[in-house]
């Protein structure tokens, strides 16, 4: 009987990620533009979120042009050739089309076909879904280098009118580059879901309402008490996790990079991993707001673009939002 030879891939024990891109929408939108709708005003939207400006993609600039941006950078800083990516990850809640998905185009538009590609519906923490599946395809030999793409056109579907989330939403799209290394650079990745909260972030219609014409366009919506408690409790916990089973303590890390939810949610996690003072804290929300898949890429982009980090530290990033998903790993900076 024929075996199936199991030495076909080339297995490596560790993978890292070896460089990331950004690219934010290009439009930036102050407080003041969008506090009329909600009945607020720039004080209180700073207070409750610690967002100054958030970046919006305008009419003219897609999800996709965005997002091969940011691939195209990550790819550039890796060194690499777009035929050597032996898998597209893509991230995203906010593509316009139910299929094919957004990671085959991408494949095509930066040169990687014939590349496997495929999207993940993960929200917020979907970059991190990529990079431990990513992980797992370079260690496993299947592909050697994998591109990881998280990112939103969010203002496509917000209501400005909204006060639980509309004036966090933004866009953008970060990208990273993961292969083979010959020391650890990801560690396990702490992931879950927690699905009795479905409802907690998620769409104000289905979009076989809108068809039948027994609703106006889906826009997303949250109970923002409900996530934001969930949020401060059980990430910080997740976060914990994460540390452990990497075999870290808070004061090794160099940086702590997570989704960028909310101002108040990230100073909370601070305090309850109690991070040393030298430990830097990404707080890109400030004026990028809240871009759900893009975030902890653009967010740890940022710090190493401002030189705030360098490469070779470690870093917590942590992704938390609707679903409600979760995904938590320690990585060498890039």
């Amino acid at each position: 009987m024929n075996q199936i030879k199991l030495s076909q891939y080339e297995t490596t024990r560790y993978s890292r990620i070896y460089s990331l891109g950004a690219a934010r929408g290009d439009l930036v939108v102050t407080n003041d533009d969008i506090a009329g709708p909600i009945d607020s005003s720039d004080e209180w939207i700073r207070q409750r979120t610690g967002i100054i400006t958030r970046r919006r993609a305008g009419k003219n600039q897609s999800l996709m042009d965005m997002s091969v941006a940011a691939a195209k950078e990550a790819i550039a800083g890796a060194g690499i050739q777009p035929s050597e990516i032996g898998a597209v990850i893509f991230s995203t809640i906010s593509h316009p089309f139910q299929t094919p998905s957004a990671a085959t185009l991408l494949a095509d538009l930066v040169g990687a076909n014939p590349a496997p590609a495929f999207d993940i519906s993960a929200a917020c923490a979907g970059y991190c879904y990529g990079i431990a599946q990513a992980d797992a395809l370079v260690r496993s030999g299947v592909a050697k280098y994998v591109l990881v793409v998280g990112a939103e056109k969010l203002s496509d579907f917000l209501d400005p009118t909204d006060r639980s989330i509309s004036f966090l939403l933004a866009d953008g799209a970060g990208a990273a580059i993961v292969g083979p290394s010959d020391e650890p650079g990801i560690s396990p990745t702490v992931w879950g879901s927690d699905g009795s909260h479905w409802e907690s972030v998620s769409m104000t219609h289905s979009l076989l309402e809108f068809r039948d014409g027994e609703s106006p366009w889906p826009t997303i919506k949250q109970d923002g008490q409900t996530v934001f408690r969930w949020a401060v409790w059980e990430m910080a916990k997740v976060a914990q996790q994460a540390l452990d089973v990497a075999g870290v303590k808070a004061e090794d890390l160099t940086a702590l990079v997570t989704h960028q939810a909310n101002i108040r949610i990230i100073d909370e996690m601070v305090k309850q991993l109690k991070l040393p003072e030298h430990v830097a804290v990404a707080r890109d929300i400030v004026n990028t707001g809240n871009t759900s898949a893009a975030s902890v890429p653009l967010a740890m982009h940022q710090l190493l673009a401002d030189g705030t980090v360098k490469s070779g530290g470690l870093a917590l990033q942590i992704g938390f939002g609707a679903g409600l998903a979760f995904a938590a790993q320690v990585v060498v900076l890039p």
